[in-house]
């Protein structure tokens, strides 16, 4: 069964770019991407790779630290980041993990038991379903996945909004609407009454229907 939003992030222990690590040692009290790539060297990946490295100031800005897995060794993960920083100006400034034996892809059920336990010899449809990104908590829990096919290249943009709105809740109790961008409406959690609700928000809120309670975003 896949993870579920709010169950805990596996712990593992990893070889990275970065040295070995222990992932919730790694994580501290920090919000956490982690992001799955299938096999090193393919072209959509390297775009992302770049792009979230260009982005890392506004990831650091949130306290979200990024780390990258892909399903080969660290050595070829070094020789990868040359090819990244030719494509796209930036090379990865964050750990990437070595999956070689794919024990994390299966942990976080982006590869099936039976998948073997080796990354030598799989081509990147073998892992093809190791396209996954989990946004973690402080608290260890999972806040949110989004899994993507190798032919599409993922929207961090969308990634950094759905963290806006993650932190927003776990800070304010407030949940964002469909299309939801700063500055927007937000919304009165269900969990808070009206009688609490008046209290935080005594200019009061517009209600189109009575359970959605729509306030101004606080500063």
């Amino acid at each position: 069964m896949p993870l579920a939003i709010n169950s805990t992030a596996p712990d593992f222990m990893a070889q990275s770019t970065e040295g070995s690590l222990r992932f919730h040692d790694w994580m501290g009290d920090s919000w956490c991407v982690l992001f799955s790539h299938p096999k090193d060297f393919t072209p959509v990946c390297t775009t992302e790779l770049g792009v979230m490295a260009r982005m890392k100031p506004e990831f650091d800005r949130r306290g979200v630290k990024l780390i990258g897995l892909s399903i080969d060794p660290v050595e070829d993960h070094d020789r990868w980041s040359d090819d990244i920083m030719t494509a796209t100006g930036q090379a990865p400034n964050y750990p990437l993990i070595g999956d070689t034996d794919l024990s994390i892809a299966k942990l976080y059920d982006m590869l099936p038991a039976d998948a073997g336990d080796t990354a030598k010899g799989r081509t990147a449809m073998d892992n093809a379903t190791a396209r996954t990104l989990f946004v973690i908590g402080p608290d260890k829990k999972i806040k949110l996945t989004i899994s993507y096919p190798m032919t599409t290249g993922r929207d961090f943009n969308e990634v950094l909004r759905a963290i806006d709105s993650l932190q927003l809740t776990a800070r304010q109790q407030l949940a964002t609407p469909a299309n939801w961008e700063q500055g927007d409406d937000v919304v009165i959690v269900p969990s808070v009454s009206d009688e609490e609700a008046r209290k935080r928000f005594p200019e009061g809120w517009r209600a189109p229907v009575p359970y959605l309670r729509l306030v101004e975003m606080p500063n």
